[in-house]
């Protein structure tokens, strides 16, 4: 199949190619590919880069670093090896929400952390050779700038009817038969598998964790099939030569844009019909209370990836569509803000200033609209 001494990046390049051009393809004999020093050290610096909290077992980079990175590294690889690894339990945190609600991260300690990323290095090339053009969560080369311009796009030409989908407990509904039946299409290598059911084990009977590196992915490869049903949708309504439906899908945040003309009011039903039923196969429902249909031309809005959309005339008078950041967003910024000048208000004003400069920094390449 692929020969074991090339580099990573050669790898993923190659399982990348094979997996576009043939979509019936099993990969087998990719297990030891995970296992490989170069696959860890590669993870491992990943995982470092993200800076996460310790898991359950309170390891710390700095432990790990004290110690040697490669030891670590070298009992990591003799346990998958021997398949004696076994993940520890998740570490709970949550994180506050709007409306006094949280979401709560599962994470995973860092010997853990280096598995999923592994995992998701080798994996990643087979399944995002699958994926569809408008997924764009967590994905190589693939930005949340290029989703709303999407977005944007279809709305200025006309597709002002918006299906604004809002999934119920997405992450903790995921069954793990059926994503491993998913995965399994693709996989035909048992020590895979076996790794991944130890993965989704640690994180309980159902659902896949968020916090871990490797969550996000498999995210994706659980929603593949509702997105090639819109990819369908928007073949067979473009039979008059112009698209009349459009969508983007940021993980678990999906909006659908249909035609705003009247004759299109059966797309916008049918879609709406189609998604319930793909949602069904996979037990996921949506949140029927945040789930709503919207008319840009009645001068609705809705929202996507923090923004607000909605129809408006531009200076030179034509109509297009104005984004504002959420107030949501605006209002956690100045959380944040006031955060750091009251942890260090005894702080000399320059060193403020370099604490602050990479949270304003990050919004303004986000917003940039907005910060100019």
């Amino acid at each position: 199949m692929i020969k074991a001494t090339i580099n990573l990046q050669d790898l993923r390049r190659k399982i990348y190619i094979k997996a576009k051009t043939d979509k019936s393809w099993r990969f087998w004999g990719i297990y030891v590919h995970v296992c490989k020093t170069e696959t860890l050290h590669a993870s491992y610096k990943l995982a470092k880069q993200n800076n996460g909290a310790p898991g359950i077992d309170g390891v710390t980079f700095d432990d790990i670093e004290s110690t040697g990175v490669d030891k670590f590294l070298e009992s990591l690889r003799s346990d998958l090896l021997s398949k004696t690894y076994h993940p520890l339990r998740n570490r709970k945190h949550e994180i506050p929400k709007s409306g006094g609600k949280s979401r709560v991260l599962s994470i995973p300690c860092i010997r853990d952390r280096v598995v999923q990323g592994a995992v998701k290095l080798i994996l990643e090339a087979i399944f995002d050779a699958d994926f569809q053009p408008g997924s764009y969560g967590y994905r190589p080369k693939k930005t949340a700038a290029a989703a709303i311009e999407k977005i944007t796009v279809a709305a200025i030409k006309n597709m002002t009817r918006v299906i604004d989908v809002d999934l119920k407990s997405y992450f903790d509904t995921v069954r793990h038969d059926i994503l491993l039946s998913k995965i399994a299409a693709r996989v035909d290598d048992e020590n895979i598998m076996w790794l991944l059911k130890l993965i989704l084990k640690a994180g309980g009977k159902i659902g896949v964790p968020q916090g871990g590196p490797l969550s996000p992915l498999l995210s994706n490869i659980y929603l593949n099939e509702v997105d090639k049903m819109l990819e369908r949708a928007k073949e067979v309504s473009s039979n008059d030569g112009y698209q009349h439906i459009e969508y983007a899908r940021w993980a678990d945040d999906l909006v659908i844009l249909i035609d705003g003309y009247r004759k299109w009011n059966w797309l916008a039903n049918g879609a709406y019909k189609r998604l319930c039923e793909e949602l069904a196969k996979l037990g996921v429902t949506l949140n029927l209370e945040k789930t709503r249909q919207v008319d840009l031309m009645k001068d609705e809005a809705f929202n996507f990836l923090g923004f607000v959309f909605r129809r408006a005339k531009t200076k030179q008078g034509k109509w297009g569509i104005m984004k504002t950041p959420k107030m949501e967003a605006r209002t956690k910024l100045l959380r944040k803000l006031k955060e750091e000048f009251r942890r260090h208000r005894s702080q000399p004003l320059d060193r403020i200033i370099y604490l602050i400069n990479p949270i304003l920094r990050g919004w303004v390449n986000y917003y940039p609209r907005f910060c100019s």
